[in-house]
C-alpha cells in the first residue's frame, strides 16, 4: 500500500503532510503526558512485530504494493495515540532507510497507514466491546483488522483518483486485493493477539494510551 514517488501530485501530498504533521504531534502530545514505565515494552514489541510483518510486499495495482499493515493490532494493544506513534515510526524508517513507499508520499502513507488504519482498528474494537457481553473479542479483532486495511486503501485510491494517477478500474482492483489481504490481517491479529494473551498477559493488562 505504500505509494511512491511521483503518484501523487503536489497539492494532495502537501494537504496529506499538513493532516499527517498535525495528527503525529498531536498524539507525540498526548502520548508525553501519559505514557507510563508499564507501556513500553508494549511499545517495543509491537513495533518490531508489525515492522517485520510489513517488510513482506507484494504487487497490487498502478506501482502500488500491499502488506500486512497492523494498525488494528497496534490500535488495540497500545491505544490511538501510541498506536499511531509506532505505526509512524514503521512507516517512516522504512520510506527512510528501505525506499518502501516515497518521501513526498510520506505524509499520505502516514496518513493511511499509521493514522486512518489505527483509529479505524480502535474504533471497530470499541464497538464491538460496547455489544452486549462484549461480543467476541476474536470476531471483534479481525473486524477491526479487516476494517482498517480496507479504509487505509480506499483512502489511498482516493489520493491516487484525486491526483489523476487512478481511475475507477485501479481502485476497483486496490479494494478487491486489499479486501483479500484484511482477511489475511484479520487472521494474524486475532493469532497475535491469542498468542501474547498466553505468553505476555501483562502486554494486553497495560493501559492504552
Amino acid at each position: 500500500m505504500h505509494i511512491p514517488d511521483g503518484y501523487l501530485s503536489p497539492a494532495v501530498w502537501l494537504a496529506m503532510d499538513v493532516v499527517a504533521v498535525g495528527a503525529v504531534a498531536g498524539s507525540a502530545r498526548v502520548v508525553e503526558k501519559r505514557l507510563g514505565e508499564r507501556q513500553v515494552p508494549a511499545l517495543a514489541v509491537t513495533a518490531a512485530f508489525i515492522f517485520a510483518a510489513q517488510m513482506i510486499n507484494f504487487p497490487v495495482a498502478a506501482g502500488m504494493s500491499g502488506h500486512l499493515l497492523g494498525g488494528a493490532l497496534a490500535g488495540i494493544l497500545l491505544g490511538p495515540w501510541s498506536g499511531t506513534l509506532v505505526m509512524t515510526t514503521v512507516v517512516t524508517t522504512q520510506c527512510l532507510l528501505f525506499r518502501d513507499g516515497g518521501l513526498t508520499a510520506l505524509g499520505a502513507n502516514v496518513f493511511n497507514m499509521a493514522i486512518l488504519s489505527v483509529l479505524a482498528g480502535c474504533a471497530v474494537w470499541r464497538a464491538g466491546g460496547a455489544l452486549p457481553g462484549k461480543g467476541n473479542p476474536r470476531a471483534v479483532a479481525f473486524a477491526a483488522a479487516w476494517v482498517s486495511v480496507v479504509l487505509a486503501a480506499l483512502a489511498a485510491g482516493l489520493q491516487l483518483f484525486l491526483s489523476g494517477r487512478a481511475g475507477p478500474v485501479v481502485l476497483a482492483a486496490m479494494l478487491a486485493a486489499h479486501a483479500l489481504i484484511g482477511i489475511g490481517e484479520g487472521l494474524v491479529t486475532t493469532a497475535a493477539l491469542s498468542t501474547l494473551g498466553s505468553v505476555r498477559p501483562d502486554l494486553l493488562e497495560a493501559e492504552r494510551v
